[in-house]
């Protein structure tokens, strides 16, 4: 399955012959956790918002999604002039030209402003206007997908490049391991002098040489990092669905190149470029979860 961004935008427009009316849906779309849908629609349409929730539900799994449907009737037809307010305000008219003997006639411009002059139909024949929108969301989607696929493509270069640096990072780390260890060796006998030449408890010299040895290896963080890469690479072959899955990778990610810069800090010499090849992993994959996040 194609991966996709949660970035898009589609627009698709109709019309319906009876009542005459013209419509445009739009969908926007940008990166969120979930699935978050707003709709914009005439005061009218709930039913219809209701019926598009339901579709853009089974057709999309995350994404804040706005959903846009503007109207234009053709005609009059879109409104109705409520008669009984315009005479009642033709009659109060004359009535105070009357009383104050005053000569003028009602102004038309000024009765259409009153609120409830003019009122919008609310309804349209036989739903033939939900109808069309509804018939037109297939389409709508399959556009907005489109352009998410493409910008999907695009992610999915990307993570595999970087995955291909941390994984480089990695195995020329483990280049350098054998000169780390031999760096902690020196240190270890340098140590074990220290204690052998005061009154120190047997125990307190085997626990400082545990200590040591605890710290001093990195294959088991290059065996995560190696792992949790394959891992990403099978999910990003795979495709579908998985921007959480390929977070939570990346978080473990992190973890490890965390845990083996710590395990090196302080060493000198050769041993440098490990650090440097650490923090060399580290900047990738923060660059990689920037763009997870906008994966579906």
């Amino acid at each position: 399955m194609t991966l996709r961004s949660m970035t898009g935008f589609a627009q698709i427009k109709g019309q319906v012959p009876e009542p005459a009316a013209t419509f445009a849906l739009s969908v926007k779309s940008v990166n969120h956790r979930f699935l978050d849908l707003h709709f914009r629609m005439p005061a009218e349409c709930d039913e219809l918002e209701m019926k598009l929730r339901r579709i853009l539900k089974e057709r999309l799994a995350r994404g804040h999604v706005e959903v846009t449907l503007s109207i234009e009737r053709q005609g009059t037809n879109g409104f109705a002039l409520n008669k009984e307010l315009v005479a009642g305000y033709i009659t109060a008219f004359r009535a105070a030209s009357a009383e104050f003997g005053i000569a003028a006639e009602p102004d038309l411009n000024a009765m259409l402003r009153i609120p409830g002059t003019l009122e919008a139909r609310a309804s349209h024949t036989n739903g033939a206007l939900d109808e069309a929108v509804l018939a037109s969301v297939g389409e709508v989607l399959g556009r907005l997908n489109q352009m998410r696929e493409e910008e999907g493509r695009g992610i999915d270069r990307e993570l595999r490049e970087r995955m291909e640096h941390v994984r480089k990072a990695a195995q020329s780390v483990h280049k350098h391991r054998h000169t780390m260890l031999q760096i902690y060796v020196e240190k270890l006998k340098s140590r074990m002098q220290e204690l052998i030449g005061t009154q120190v408890e047997p125990e307190r010299i085997l626990q400082e040489a545990a200590l040591l040895v605890d710290r001093s290896d990195i294959q088991e963080e290059l065996v995560r990092l190696e792992t949790h890469v394959q891992h990403f690479l099978d999910l990003l072959n795979k495709g579908g669905e998985i921007g959480k899955k390929l977070d939570f990778l990346l978080q473990e990610l992190n973890r490890e190149a965390n845990t083996l810069l710590s395990k090196t800090s302080g060493l000198a010499g050769e041993a440098l470029k490990i650090t440097e090849l650490g923090l060399s992993m580290k900047s990738d994959i923060e660059e990689a979860r920037e763009q997870v996040q906008n994966l579906e």
